[in-house]
């Protein structure tokens, strides 16, 4: 079996935003929220909905420069932080999108897991 098809630039943006990929793409998102790196693939979508969002406010909130970018820096970390605290939740939904009933991910990350233990 080879590698799950992978979404093109547009899509995958529009699947960091929120969106849902077609049925072509579902074992690619099962893979993106299971593989060994799921942890870095959120934080990368979280920080792809997130810079656009932050050079806005940098143009648009009055002020110093260093102000604009403390409260920038302050508020993304704030932001960061909450978004990890639902990272299995998010993760999942993700998944359940994709077709998955719920809990798929976590078990195939469960089983991952006791495969790499069972080779070592």
């Amino acid at each position: 079996m080879g590698s799950p098809r992978r979404p093109g630039p547009l899509r995958w943006l529009w699947y960091a935003a929120g969106g849902a990929l077609p049925s072509a793409y579902r074992e690619w998102v099962c893979y993106d929220v299971t593989c060994r790196t799921w942890p870095l693939r959120h934080l990368l979508r979280l920080l792809v909905q997130l810079v656009p969002v932050a050079v806005v406010l940098l143009v648009l909130i009055p002020g110093p420069m260093w102000v604009r970018v403390m409260a920038v820096v302050s508020g993304s970390l704030v932001g960061l932080a909450y978004s990890f605290v639902f990272l299995y939740e998010a993760t999942e939904h993700r998944a359940c999108k994709a077709g998955y009933p719920h809990g798929t991910a976590a078990r195939v990350r469960a089983e991952s897991r006791a495969a790499r233990r069972s080779r070592s």
